[in-house]
């Protein structure tokens, strides 16, 4: 019996016999089976069931939140009566902030951290371990948030939701790294399979976003994962919450110049949309306020951009399908521009209005204590760019313009641009609006739009970061390895020391003992003020005079110093830099730590580049 077989062994006798000890208290009998079935199943039989089971619970956790938001949005639209509309308006959206950074503060103790980059985070600092709260706290906060009228999106937190899931599943049957890494981003497909009812668009989100920079050869668990959780979704939600479009024009490639400008046009506004998002962030972080009053400052301005445009409450899904169902002016009649002539011209204003406030309402909704993510606003965003650029092709005079099919195109070009994932758009709005033969527009709008962001930042912004700190995985496999690696692992604490007003012949003693061959010159205060290699000491060893020498005198200035924050990378640039394999450590006060070896970085490099490659 192999090491993996007898650690699967051992952890399935010592859940035997807690569950015989405690019983349904300490242990689940579906849990005792999973665990027999873990000792008995190969590795990818057994990942394969995995596979299902996460992708079900994913799937189900994604059910129960778009379920959740379409009962609140139900019920306060239809039970809740105001004598004046705008009140709703301005109760709503603020109080599903407020609502949210007080759920988070009292229940959750302040942590909040949230969106894609914590799950990324988790699987590249964190060994993919996602704590448990998050299979839950996702959905509560997301579900007051966007259910009261936060301009985000819930399927940022259903994907954390799914990759908690799928990680805190791995942990229970002691699965290594790769395979706890797999069944989080499994878990993380299923949710957004389930959340669009795209399994094909949940397992490109995977691969381009989650997995980037992991290896894997593996990916059948995603794939079930993927159709248990749209499965799930195609069988439990009902059609009115499902994100579908039906009409639509068929594809004449006569119209391939409204999408080649389109793409432009929507790569553009992802790029302003995402600018936006880093500058309200920054000025939200920067307000001298307590988090509650954040979150009330951030629910105000909401509810002010709610009235003035009402398309901004929500996710905005269905302000999208009532542009490709003719329902425009009904949207104008529920905003402060229903005391104009509605025109189109007074549509076109309307519309360029609601797309740079959009921006504006998603960053407050967000940063400011509200829980939701980028994909609903940015589709929203894509389909009025691609209305919008419809009606003003109307306006010049060209005959035929493919309306819905501009606004199907345009949200999967703001997607592309603004969560760098051209091909999750492309196949999100082809299985939405059953639009295969959209697949060219598709690939024109999505490919321009995202060269355009790569253009001004090869990074999202959102993750630029995470990024330079090395806190993620990027597509530099070699640096992801490096960034990997702790510095604090590689510190030798036990090094030779020897105080600098030391007798020599102290010195000469610790070489005699030591299989150290450089030391580290200190004062009384545990400061370094030099080093000494055996190359320095050798030639007084047997020197008559040496006596007279002292360490003061022969020591010598470190090439450079290192620092515990510093990264492996980092390291390894001053080795290079200064030629040599061993430097000191030391804190913020000079206080002598210990040295780190160059061999002992790189030999943990090879180790890691062989198991990744394993």
């Amino acid at each position: 019996m192999n090491i993996h077989h007898k650690k699967k062994f051992l952890s399935f006798l010592k859940f035997k016999r807690d569950f015989q000890k405690y019983g349904l208290e300490k242990a689940r009998s579906y849990e005792l089976i999973l665990h027999w079935l873990n000792n008995r199943l190969s590795r990818n039989q057994f990942l394969v069931l995995s596979g299902i089971l996460v992708g079900c619970t994913a799937g189900l956790a994604g059910v129960l939140l778009k379920s959740l938001v379409h009962a609140i949005h139900h019920f306060i639209t239809t039970e809740v009566h105001f004598e004046y509309q705008i009140l709703f308006y301005i109760i709503f959206p603020f109080l599903g902030i407020v609502l949210t950074a007080s759920i988070v503060l009292t229940i959750f103790k302040g942590q909040d951290r949230k969106g894609i980059g914590a799950i990324l985070y988790e699987i590249a600092q964190n060994s993919s371990i996602v704590s448990s709260v998050k299979m839950y706290s996702q959905i509560v906060q997301s579900a007051v948030t966007v259910g009261l009228g936060g301009s985000a999106g819930l399927e940022s937190p259903i994907a954390v939701t799914g990759a908690a899931i799928g990680s805190n599943f791995a942990q229970t049957y002691r699965l290594s790294y790769k395979e706890r890494t797999l069944l989080l981003a499994a878990g993380a497909t299923a949710g957004i399979a389930s959340a669009f009812n795209a399994p094909i668009a949940g397992i490109m989100f995977a691969f381009e976003i989650l997995l980037t920079g992991v290896v894997f050869t593996d990916f059948i668990p995603l794939v079930v994962a993927a159709v248990c959780g749209s499965l799930l979704s195609r069988i439990l939600l009902q059609e009115d919450v499902l994100f579908r479009f039906y009409t639509r024009e068929a594809f004449d490639y006569k119209n391939v110049p409204y999408y080649l400008i389109l793409g432009i046009v929507t790569g553009l506004y992802a790029r302003y949309f995402v600018i936006i998002s880093q500058k309200v962030e920054h000025f939200i972080k920067k307000l001298n306020m307590s988090r509650l009053r954040k979150a009330m400052f951030g629910g105000a301005v909401l509810s002010l951009l709610c009235v003035l445009f009402p398309p901004l409450f929500g996710e905005g899904y269905d302000t999208v399908k009532a542009f490709t169902n003719g329902g425009m002016h009904r949207i104008m009649e529920n905003s402060l521009f229903r005391y104009f002539e509605i025109g189109n011209f007074t549509i076109i204003v309307f519309l360029i209005l609601v797309l740079l406030l959009k921006a504006f309402a998603t960053s407050f909704t967000i940063f400011s204590g509200g829980n939701g993510g980028n994909f609903a606003p940015s589709l929203f965003a894509g389909g009025t760019v691609g209305y919008l650029f419809a009606l003003i092709c109307q306006q010049i005079g060209f005959q035929e313009v493919p309306v819905t099919n501009l606004v199907l195109v345009g949200m999967a070009g703001a997607m592309s641009g603004v969560m760098y994932a051209p091909l999750t758009a492309i196949f999100l709005i082809a299985e939405s609006s059953f639009g295969y033969d959209l697949f060219i527009p598709l690939m024109i709008a999505s490919i321009i739009s995202y060269l355009i962001a790569k253009w001004f930042s090869p990074i999202s912004p959102e993750l630029k970061s995470l990024a330079d700190q090395g806190k993620i995985f990027t597509n530099k496999h070699d640096k992801n390895i490096l960034f990997s690696l702790k510095t604090d692992d590689f510190i030798d604490r036990y090094s030779q020391v020897v105080n600098e007003n030391a007798p020599i012949t102290e010195l000469f003693e610790k070489v005699k003992n030591s299989n150290k061959n450089i030391f580290a010159v200190i004062n009384h205060d545990k400061r370094l003020r030099g080093i000494l290699t055996l190359d320095d000491i050798r030639p007084y060893l047997f020197a008559n005079d040496s006596v007279s020498v002292s360490i003061s005198q022969i020591m010598k200035a470190p090439p450079a110093v290192i620092h515990p924050e510093n990264q492996p990378l980092e390291i390894l640039q001053t080795f290079d830099d200064t030629g040599v394999w061993n430097l000191p450590v030391v804190d913020s006060q000079n206080i002598f730590i210990g040295f780190i070896s160059k061999s002992t970085i790189l030999m943990s490099y090879r180790q890691l580049l062989k198991e990744y490659s394993e």
